[in-house]
């Protein structure tokens, strides 16, 4: 009965390792884990109401579906161990990232890197917002869309944190679009 219990959890901890190692987020390792899930762990049925689910609360999709699914096939114990499979990889890639990060932090080499990345970023980002913007007949630029992008530029021209800019650009849409 033991024997039964570890060999479950161990097939529900190595099916989220391996779906979320395979796989880079939530809504694109439901592929490969209808796949690998149905018939063993759960029925087609059962992971369509799993996903559904998942889906209709907040937070991380692969976590939600992880403990719907780990708690379905082993109860609390299943729960914990599809929940630890999922965290693992992204943990461990992140500490990765993190240790070489730490270790080249100092480099003049990054520093630059940065520097001549952060033009083309910003760029970029304006040519996908003109392009938005341009290719979009079924909404025609209004006037309080331009007002919105001037006090965003404006405030970004003072130093007003990201945060409370995009919060107050969204209570601005919320005056003036009602």
């Amino acid at each position: 009965m033991k024997t039964e219990k570890f060999l479950r959890w161990l097939k529900l901890f190595w099916l989220f390792l391996k779906v979320n190692t395979l796989s880079t987020s939530g809504p694109a390792s439901i592929g490969l884990l209808y796949k690998e899930a149905i018939g063993e762990t759960m029925t087609e049925t059962e992971f369509i109401e799993a996903v559904g689910f998942s889906n209709v609360l907040p937070g991380s999709e692969a976590l939600k579906l992880a403990m719907f699914v780990g708690y379905s096939a082993g109860g609390m114990s299943g729960m914990s161990a599809a929940l630890l499979g999922s965290i693992l990889p992204p943990t461990l890639l992140m500490l990765f990232a993190v240790t070489i990060l730490e270790k080249i932090q100092d480099e003049i080499w990054l520093a630059n890197f940065i520097d001549g990345m952060t033009p083309a970023v910003a760029m970029l980002m304006l040519i996908i917002g003109w392009q938005i913007f341009r290719n979009d007949k079924t909404r025609p630029v209004k006037n309080r869309t331009v007002l919105i992008a001037v006090l965003a530029i404006v405030a970004f021209i003072l130093h007003v944190p990201s945060p409370l800019v995009l919060i107050g650009a969204g209570l601005l849409g919320v005056i003036l679009y009602r």
